[in-house]
């Protein structure tokens, strides 16, 4: 072949349908094109492969031995090009893929651990890596291949990533289920403020977070004694104290040790997104991945996502 540029899947298509039918007329009809058109073809073909590659008989045209010996790779390649063309079958039982997600240790416990035996049960050839939520770089990732699905709120989520709204969090006041002050639904504000906090700060350095935000609105305030950065281990803290903390309801609202109570303001509360790039956007196991993610939350929520 002189130049691969000057062949196009037309003219292979017509090289096999000449092979098969053995005549130009056969061939056109096939093709669903006039008989000079497919002798144009057959022209342009031997041009690019410089051999006859089929020779005119009383019973039509015979192969030369260059045309037999290119008919095996060009049907190889045909076939290839349509099943790109075809939507790719997912199986997630037998299917092996590694899927990168970056959560926050809440969004692990509130997404993830809920999603993670459903998955397992559907797909368990299917490995799930959890990385920590960066939020100023996360596009970057995406871009990087580093990450394919991340677990953020709006506020954080770069603009140009496709998403898909999981759920609304609201926060609750948490205690130990034997603690002096969990005897009720809620607590007033003045026994509130009384008592001895702990927060999350990622940062580990601050002491203030939107709970005190709505407290100074109505001119209070409480007593912050502890800030660590995670939520995960402040569940376990508030279990082997007599500290209280403000926290999103889905961290607590099943774990036996600890009591919920209603907070005594308004806390705005937070809704969580999934975001993932237009790189996996149409790929059939990501696609399957995130259907069942959504269907879970929806589970979780009362509400089952549309697909």
């Amino acid at each position: 072949m002189r130049d691969i540029r000057s062949l196009d899947l037309n003219l292979l298509k017509t090289f096999v349908a000449l092979l098969d039918e053995g005549s130009v007329t056969r061939a056109a009809d096939r093709l669903g094109l006039t008989q000079p058109a497919v002798s144009g073809m057959l022209g342009r073909l031997r041009d690019s492969f410089d051999d006859p590659l089929f020779i005119r008989t009383r019973r039509g045209i015979l192969p030369t031995t260059r045309a037999n010996a290119l008919a095996g790779p060009i049907r190889q390649i045909l076939s290839e090009v349509e099943a790109l063309l075809q939507p790719s079958v997912f199986d997630p039982a037998t299917a092996e893929l590694t899927v990168s997600l970056a959560a926050t240790d809440y969004a692990l416990h509130a997404v993830v651990m809920p999603f993670l035996p459903r998955l397992r049960a559907a797909a368990p050839g299917i490995r799930v890596s959890v990385q920590p939520v960066q939020n100023d770089d996360v596009h970057a990732r995406f871009e990087r291949g580093e990450v394919d699905l991340a677990l953020v709120t709006p506020e954080t989520a770069p603009p140009d990533l496709h998403a898909r709204h999981l759920f609304d969090e609201n926060y609750v006041c948490a205690l130990r289920h034997d603690h002096p002050d969990a005897s009720g639904r809620s607590i007033d504000i003045d026994r509130f403020c009384a008592l001895d906090h702990a927060l999350v700060s990622y940062a580990g350095q601050r002491f203030r977070g939107v709970t005190d935000d709505a407290l100074a609105a109505v001119g209070r305030q409480r007593r912050v004694v502890l800030s660590v950065t995670g939520f995960l281990v402040l569940a376990e803290v508030l279990k082997t104290t007599d500290l209280v903390a403000v926290v999103p309801s889905r961290l607590v609202r099943h774990d036996a040790g600890l009591k919920m109570l209603r907070p005594p303001v308004e806390i705005p509360g937070f809704s969580k997104i999934a975001v993932w790039h237009d790189r996996t956007h149409r790929d059939p196991g990501h696609r399957w991945l995130r259907s069942l993610l959504f269907e879970t939350m929806g589970d979780e929520t009362g509400t089952r996502p549309a697909r």
